[in-house]
């Protein structure tokens, strides 16, 4: 056989299997199709809740503070479902409800009791959750959206039916973005905003794993910022009503849900978590209307529900273009608290340059012992050694406070076998930023954030205190030593007193250390 026809064949059968794989891939594309939502009606606030009895709580202090927002810290896990169950309650008009993860335990369960509640009084209620983990509640999603009240959709949710495997391959780039904001909204009156999902480790109901987390409660301007942004998302092209994605919902589905609710709630109302919802001094507060707010200047950040394409979505949409200015104009001091640090070489740059400006830079995240994502912290430790040469502190958090505090310590609650999940920034001990933001690259470049942003000297000087007087005890300080023309990094400090000194990654398996170390390799700094 002569060369030219030997290059014919082996052309033709390229060509063959180059066919072969565009039609597969096309056939693929066509069999993990997302349904047509096309005739999906839209929906949008509710904006007359001031005729509410909230509306009416809140409007004596709204008016003596023209303006201003009421700001609440919910540092502690109780509190801050207290104030979810409590308002809930009071809700007359809406229940807005947006989360990443909603999880079917007893908090997810007691809060679902909660919502079906207030939609058979005739509050309208919306509730947008991610997909990422949506199939877990799928049987409950479906259930609810059969309510005449209450409608469910999943934020950019799996085919279902089809491999997820496949999905996650086919359709690579479309799962990749998540709606991580989190946000509880009333009679567009009261919103709740920041780090915690819904689930028994974010609100001290497990006695196993506790993450420390922070929310705001807010009342005022930021409210109907908040509202906005939900309609944003509810209204995107990429929130499918669980009716069309899954199944409609029958009236049995709900009528076992119902049952099963009101089942579980009769349960669990005489446990002591249920009885402390109502028993402390924030769940009078909001009972009797004397909860005591702080006034200040204030604006809700978030991102586009396009923020994957650019185009559609231009940079000024962005949380972290809204919230750049803050970081880079702080003159004295900017205290970070991200479980997950990654920043990334331009914001590694641009807090390196405030350090060397005289901004006393501080960071607190995870350990390696305390991470629970250890590809994040094999991300975090390629810009250490960058960060403290250019004079940013950089503090981990001690593992062995879970042990020895437990859930006693009252700076970051809730610490007994758990890790650090807070997202909040304190600039010049004056303005706070309290979000679903994590200074990484996945809420920078990927998923959907949201957080409230306020000038309050009270609050955020308070904040920037307890840092300041706390963090050498629950965390150690990682420093430089030079040894031997060295430079080693030695962790300093954390619950055994500023005398302890250890030179490896504390309380860190060599399991953790080893995945670490071949993570560290790999080209993905920019998914974490």
């Amino acid at each position: 056989m002569s060369k030219p026809n030997r290059k014919r064949r082996w052309a033709k059968r390229l060509g063959y299997f180059l066919f072969i794989i565009i039609v597969g891939y096309l056939l693929m594309g066509f069999l993990y199709r997302l349904p047509d939502i096309s005739d999906r009606s839209q929906s949008y606030v509710i904006d007359d809740g001031v005729v509410t009895a909230l509306g009416r709580e809140f409007a004596t202090e709204l008016a003596a503070n023209p303006g201003k927002t009421g700001v609440y810290l919910l540092p502690d896990g109780r509190d801050a479902f207290a104030a979810r169950v409590l308002l809930a309650r009071k809700a007359e008009k809406s229940l807005d409800i947006q989360y990443y993860m909603y999880h079917q335990d007893t908090v997810g369960s007691l809060l679902t009791y909660e919502v079906l509640r207030a939609a058979d009084r005739g509050v309208r209620v919306r509730m947008l959750i991610d997909d990422i983990y949506g199939n877990e509640g799928e049987d409950t999603w479906v259930a609810l959206d059969a309510h005449s009240e209450i409608e469910v959709r999943l934020w950019n949710p799996w085919k279902r039916g089809r491999n997820r495997l496949i999905q996650s391959v086919i359709r690579a780039t479309d799962i990749n973005y998540r709606m991580h904001a989190k946000s509880f909204t009333v009679d567009n009156q009261a919103t709740v905003l920041g780090g915690r999902n819904i689930g028994d480790e974010y609100f001290n109901a497990d006695t196993d794993v506790a993450f420390s987390d922070i929310d705001i409660l807010a009342i005022g301007p930021p409210v109907a910022q908040v509202s906005d942004e939900f309609d944003s998302y509810w209204n995107a092209e990429r929130a499918y009503p669980v009716g069309i994605l899954v199944r409609p919902g029958t009236d049995q589905d709900l009528t076992d849900l119902r049952s099963a609710k009101d089942a579980f709630y009769k349960k669990q109302s005489t446990s002591d978590y249920v009885k402390a919802l109502t028993d402390s001094d924030l769940a009078k507060g909001l009972k009797d209307g004397s909860l005591a707010f702080g006034w200040s200047d204030a604006r809700v950040i978030h991102d586009s529900p396009q923020k994957e394409d650019l185009k559609k979505a231009g940079t000024d949409e962005l949380l972290i273009s809204q919230l750049a200015p803050y970081i880079i104009g702080a003159k004295k001091t900017a205290d970070i608290v991200s479980p997950y640090f990654v920043p990334g070489h331009k914001a590694a740059d641009a807090l390196c340059k405030l350090a060397q400006d005289g901004v006393e830079v501080r960071i607190l995240t995870n350990s390696l012992a305390s991470n629970d994502v250890s590809a994040v912290h094999a991300g975090y430790s390629k810009y250490r050694r960058k960060l403290l040469r250019c004079g940013v502190r950089l503090f981990e958090l001690d593992e062995s406070i879970k042990d020895r505090e437990g859930k006693t310590f009252t700076w970051l609650p809730g610490l007994k076998k758990s890790s650090l999940h807070a997202k909040t920034m304190v600039f010049d001990g004056e303005i706070m930023f309290v979000g679903s933001f994590n200074f990484d690259q996945r809420s920078l470049h990927i998923n959907n954030e949201i957080g409230l942003i306020f000038h309050d000297p009270e609050i955020a000087g308070a904040a920037a205190k307890k840092f300041e007087e706390n963090v050498n005890k629950v965390a150690f300080e990682v420093e430089f030593a030079r040894e031997g023309g060295r430079e080693n990094m030695h962790w300093v400090g954390g619950q055994g007193g500023p005398d302890v000194v250890m030179q490896k990654e504390p309380y860190a398996t060599t399991g953790q250390k080893a995945i670490v170390g071949i993570l560290k390799w790999l080209p993905i700094d920019s998914q974490l």
